[in-house]
């Protein structure tokens, strides 16, 4: 009675006959995408907590008979409240799980030329969500503002300063002046807890309105099988009501390894660290940042030269031309490798088929690994020379042994193939 009132008015049954009768893949690797979506609801669900418990702002306040910012004094004063520092760390490993998954998600795309036409326009956006989730991590990354927290937006700030020409402006809009100052908190918190949750709303409403559009690529193995059940393009389980089952209880599922996580592995101590102080702790950013910070400390702290008025300094080459750089590369991969035909591609190819694309992704992906390791390089006791020849021979015997395994391993199928014709 309650369904017919509601179709009557919603047409539900025309949404459930367009929309919910569509087929998912049953693919594991599928669900990638999914471990974002999930973990992105996460996040707001705990971030409404979390936001009515934090007080954007660094008036000094008294917190156990010492006078600290106000934002630190709620964050102290949320861990101790029942299920509070749970909660927070739950937040916590929820955007670090967000940010896995869109690469891991990026990566099986890649390796699978699943960006081909038609599906650009949707690796962009995918693209464009995995930097937009690190920029809420690391606008989330000062609201705690202990003394870790601020060293580390800290080096955000001279890289922001050091884009050629309009650093300044760059820099004072989106830390509301000099850092740090009285706006700078009340700024971030605007953006972390408003403008990037818009932002990344619209972009995954957009993602999922192209997927519903242009439909999941399928594996080559359903040629065969599209055939058997009648030409259907997708072959898949409904997704009402088979697909929402899975898809809640693979929620529940990775709630589950999240709270687990969160039980056990704990978050910066900011009681430990205290608020600002003039003092530097030792500090590396967390690890979807320790590309950058670990090319930084490979480029020498006396290079910089000038170009039309602008100054390029080492923080302009490694904290904003090597990352712009990388981010150009990815998104050009789909207009660059169109595969031979120029039709649609609807079927994933196997990676092993594809020596160029898949080599230069394997010798990419340890180049990016062996940056992360340059940032231990103190602890290491390595040079940035010595660890700049680690990186280059690193990524260039992945690529050439790689791409010459795969090179044999096609020249044997062909001729497989060319002796059973």
């Amino acid at each position: 009675m309650i369904f017919k009132w509601f179709d009557e008015r919603l047409e539900l049954r025309k949404f459930k006959d367009k929309f919910l009768s569509k087929t998912f893949p049953t693919h594991p690797t599928f669900l990638l995408g999914e471990i974002a979506l999930f973990s992105f609801i996460t996040l707001v669900i705990t971030g409404i907590f979390l936001g009515f418990l934090y007080e954007p702002s660094v008036k000094m306040v008294s917190l156990f008979g010492a006078m600290v910012p106000a934002a630190y004094a709620s964050v102290v004063k949320t861990d101790l409240l029942p299920m509070g520092m749970i909660i927070r760390r739950i937040h916590h490993w929820s955007a670090m799980i967000m940010i896995a998954s869109i690469l891991v998600h990026l990566m099986r795309v890649y390796f699978t030329a699943s960006y081909r036409k038609p599906r650009e326009l949707n690796w962009l956006v995918g693209l464009g969500l995995w930097c937009i989730s690190m920029g809420a991590a690391f606008t989330g990354y000062l609201l705690p503002y202990s003394k870790f927290s601020t060293t580390a937006t800290s080096i955000a700030y001279y890289i922001a300063k050091s884009v050629p020409w309009i650093g300044d402006w760059i820099s004072r809009l989106v830390f509301a002046g000099d850092f740090p100052s009285a706006g700078t908190v009340p700024r971030f918190f605007f953006m972390h807890v408003m403008l990037i949750p818009m932002l990344l709303v619209g972009l995954i409403g957009l993602h999922m309105l192209i997927l519903v559009k242009q439909k999941h690529t399928e594996p080559n193995s359903n040629k065969k099988k599209k055939e058997a059940e009648g030409g259907r393009r997708l072959i898949g389980i409904p997704i009402w009501p088979e697909q929402t089952i899975i898809s809640l209880s693979f929620y529940l599922f990775l709630l589950f390894i999240i709270v687990l996580v969160a039980t056990y592995i704990p978050l910066n101590p900011i009681e430990n660290y205290g608020p600002p102080s003039p003092g530097t702790p030792v500090m590396r950013p967390d690890w979807y940042f320790l590309v950058v910070y670990g090319f930084l400390k490979l480029i020498p702290g006396d290079l910089s030269f000038s170009i039309l008025g602008g100054n390029i300094t080492p923080e302009t080459i490694g904290g904003v031309l090597f990352p712009a750089f990388t981010i150009l590369v990815f998104a050009l991969i789909p207009f660059l490798d169109k595969g031979k035909g120029k039709g649609l591609q609807n079927y994933t190819e196997n990676p092993l088929h594809r020596p160029f694309m898949t080599s230069f992704g394997i010798g990419g992906g340890v180049f990016l690994c062996m940056l992360v390791v340059a940032g231990y390089m103190d602890v290491l006791h390595l040079t940035a020379r010595t660890m700049s020849i680690y990186i280059i021979l690193a990524s260039t015997a992945a690529w050439s042994i790689s791409y010459t395994l795969l090179r044999l391993y096609n020249k044997k199928r062909m001729g497989e193939d060319n002796d059973e014709a």
